[in-house]
């Protein structure tokens, strides 16, 4: 892809993403995209088919940042803090698009594709040191799901907790459960 087409892309993305702080998707037209980004409609046609089609390559984007992580496609160092705090890093460091994504009534479908790779080099891990393949299975959709869930709601609250508290917390309920609490 060439500088210009980089560069044109941009700032349709940046646009969209403006326009998403404020206004539902439903609200915002190609037209208002161009008019702000100061592009004519033949452009944006060029590289996407609607604003539904926007919304899905902006994601797909993220999701493959998030899915090129070190921890998601080699597990052979993993641990469950590490894992938690390479993917809540990069939310962070997109939190603006983070955000947005939530915001757009999709929540944590835009997670569920990053969450299955993982799942799967966690459970191929898993499944080396125990051949209960039931068992693996309802854990590891027990912890993706409450750590999805602790996400959303890190998310809601505007990213108020540290990085590495979050990630030890996440950690410390995979492993040790709620017993301490009852």
């Amino acid at each position: 892809m060439d500088r210009r087409t980089k560069y044109t892309k941009q700032v349709i993305k940046d646009t969209f993403l403006n326009l998403l702080e404020t206004k539902d998707i439903t609200n915002i037209t190609v037209t208002e995209i161009c008019n702000e980004a100061d592009i004519n409609r033949a452009t944006f046609y060029r590289y996407y088919i609607d604003i539904y089609d926007l919304l899905n390559k902006v994601e797909e984007e993220f999701t493959d940042e998030l899915k090129s992580s070190p921890l998601i496609t080699d597990v052979t160092n993993y641990s469950i803090y590490s894992f938690t705090k390479d993917v809540l890093e990069v939310l962070y460091k997109n939190k603006k698009l983070v955000k947005i994504l939530f915001n757009t009534n999709r929540n944590l479908y835009f997670l569920n594709d990053v969450m299955e790779s993982a799942y799967l080099r966690v459970t191929e891990k898993w499944y080396k040191k125990n051949n209960d393949t039931e068992e693996i299975e309802r854990s590891a959709i027990f912890v993706f799901n409450g750590a999805l869930g602790i996400i959303n709601t890190w998310v809601k609250n505007d990213f108020d907790t540290e990085i590495s508290v979050l990630a030890k917390s996440v950690e410390s309920i995979c492993l040790d459960g709620i017993k301490k609490y009852l």
